[in-house]
């Protein structure tokens, strides 16, 4: 099946804020953002990308953006699964402030059970199983048009990025802030019918490594085959350097 490269949008005016940013609408990526967003095409130069999926969120868009400009055969597909957690009255707050929540330890260390406030409010489960529906549809829609060896990159975010993560590792969501994905790093899924196999995680490097090797001329013939993530209030400083960042950590400074 299809390999699926999962790219964290570029770093956002909201991380360097410290905000929990959610679907916020206009939160852009900040000049270190828009500098990792314009470094993706040369990190993916010479990599057969045959389309990008991106959640409808600005700093997403705006993060695939110079791979779509230096590639404009690529299509673009916005798929809402992949957007942000919905995270209800959290939205828009401080970390420093949310860190402080009786829920905050609920997401730290029982993610399952963890149900964001308000009206608007998702659990981190329904975050997840959505996020994974949108992956199964898309690798077998991307199979079917582009071949086994299709590689793909959907944009999301850092707590999605995660989730998905998880799954492939056989992970309990219970376990995923284990996990940690720095603005604008790549994360690698190749699945099979099997077994998924996590090929990068947080990859914020050279990316050549993922060009699929040439299949033999005689099986591309016979099959058909196409060759292709502080201290906060009262809370104890260990504490405080255990807990993962609630939305994706803000990377190197």
């Amino acid at each position: 099946m299809a390999t699926l490269i999962l790219v964290r949008h570029g770093r956002s005016t909201a991380n360097t804020s410290g905000l929990l940013a959610g679907w916020t609408p206009g939160v852009a990526l900040d000049e270190r953002g828009a500098a990792q967003a314009a470094a993706l095409p040369d990190r993916l130069a010479g990599v057969p990308v045959a389309a990008v999926v991106s959640s409808p969120l600005q700093r997403c868009q705006e993060t695939v953006r110079p791979l779509l400009d230096t590639r404009p055969e690529l299509p673009l597909h916005t798929d809402d699964r992949v957007g942000e957690c919905h995270y209800g009255d959290w939205t828009g707050r401080k970390l420093a402030e949310l860190a402080d929540e009786p829920l905050w330890a609920t997401v730290q260390r029982h993610a399952s059970a963890a149900v964001f406030p308000g009206e608007e409010g998702e659990s981190m489960r329904a975050m997840q199983s959505r996020a994974v529906d949108s992956v199964r549809d898309w690798n077998a829609r991307i199979e079917a048009e582009h071949g086994p060896d299709a590689l793909y990159v959907i944009c999301s975010h850092g707590d999605v990025i995660k989730s998905l993560a998880a799954d492939a590792l056989g992970m309990h969501l219970d376990l995923f802030q284990r996990i940690s994905t720095d603005p604008c790093s790549v994360t690698v899924i190749r699945y099979t019918p099997y077994l998924p196999f996590l090929l990068r995680l947080g990859d914020t490097g050279d990316l050549t490594g993922l060009v699929p090797p040439p299949r033999p001329q005689q099986e591309d013939s016979a099959n058909g085959s196409h060759p292709q993530g502080h201290d906060q209030g009262n809370k104890a400083q260990d504490s405080a350097l255990s807990d993962a960042v609630v939305g994706g950590s803000t990377g190197a400074p």
